[in-house]
């Protein structure tokens, strides 16, 4: 398809019916509960806690479970978050969803390639082969290869779903491009080198952002085990005041002043439907992202 997001719009444009409903663990993607109401279904929002590194628990995801569960998805690793699931905690989640037949499962691996410390990769169909014929893989070019506006994307599931997909595709969007597709072909075997030298870099920063931000008094940050974000908490500076006088009473606040008054641009977590947090992304320089963290520790220094 022409990019990641097609391939989920149309699983669920193949599969809702009127009032049916999508469990989404937040923080999550922004797109995800837009593109749910988009199709006519409704989501459901599941907030996960930082100290389960903002990953859905079993016993979570039984209790939002309804009548009109149509799907679940699961992002991992994840985007905002960088959190990633094991294969035990994938395990036990499958062993919910095993009697819950109702249940299709849609996993997001777009960030499967972007692994750090020997953390190993897995997907809930691999780990469970008994919900294979209810889940949709789907992952891309974008971020592995470095080529999001070539627009690939692509996913794998049971039969019937994919050819009720194709079907809709077939009225909207069509194909991807013929050239991005050839281009996809090459990506995907050609060497793989470049992936390991890549991520060395990207452990690199991240150790440095993490460190760096976990001795600012009032942020805590977790070390993610993939993608490249970072999603501290700044619950510890929500009240305090800048030094003109204004009060940080949310994310929204704290990253509009960071911004405003330190020139550091980060997401704020309720983008994310999670409050308290702000993303950063360290795929950019190591000179960008120490001179980010000066500003912020500054930023957070003259806080009263």
């Amino acid at each position: 398809s022409p990019g990641g997001k097609p391939v989920i719009y149309n699983a669920f444009m193949a599969t809702f019916n009127d009032g049916d409903e999508v469990i989404i663990p937040a923080p999550c993607w922004v797109s995800y509960p837009e593109m749910v109401k988009m199709c006519g279904g409704k989501p459901r929002i599941v907030t996960c806690d930082i100290s389960d590194n903002f990953k859905l628990t079993p016993e979570k995801l039984e209790e939002h479970i309804t009548s009109k569960t149509k799907w679940l998805i699961l992002n991992s690793p994840s985007n905002p978050t960088g959190a990633a699931y094991t294969s035990s905690e994938l395990k036990c989640l499958a062993e919910v969803l095993i009697r819950y037949p109702q249940i299709m499962i849609l996993t997001d691996d777009i960030y499967e390639h972007l692994i750090y410390n020997n953390f190993k990769f897995h997907t809930i169909a691999q780990v469970e082969p008994a919900l294979y014929e209810r889940t949709l893989t789907m992952n891309g070019l974008s971020k592995a290869y470095a080529m999001t506006g070539w627009r690939i994307g692509y996913g794998g599931g049971p039969e019937w779903l994919i050819k009720a997909m194709a079907k809709v595709m077939s009225q909207s969007t069509s194909n991807a491009s013929s050239i991005s597709q050839w281009a996809g072909v090459a990506a995907l075997n050609g060497s793989q080198n470049f992936i390991y030298e890549r991520n060395k870099k990207f452990v690199e920063r991240r150790d440095m952002v993490v460190s760096r931000l976990n001795k600012i008094e009032g942020i805590v940050c977790n070390n993610p085990d993939g993608a490249f974000y970072v999603y501290p908490d700044c619950s510890g500076l929500i009240g305090k005041i800048t030094p003109t006088g204004t009060q940080i009473k949310n994310d929204i606040d704290f990253s509009k002043l960071l911004l405003e008054i330190s020139h550091v641009a980060v997401v704020p977590g309720g983008a994310f439907h999670s409050l308290s947090n702000f993303r950063i992304s360290y795929a950019t320089s190591m000179e960008n992202l120490n001179n980010a963290m000066h500003r912020i520790a500054k930023f957070c220094e003259a806080l009263e």
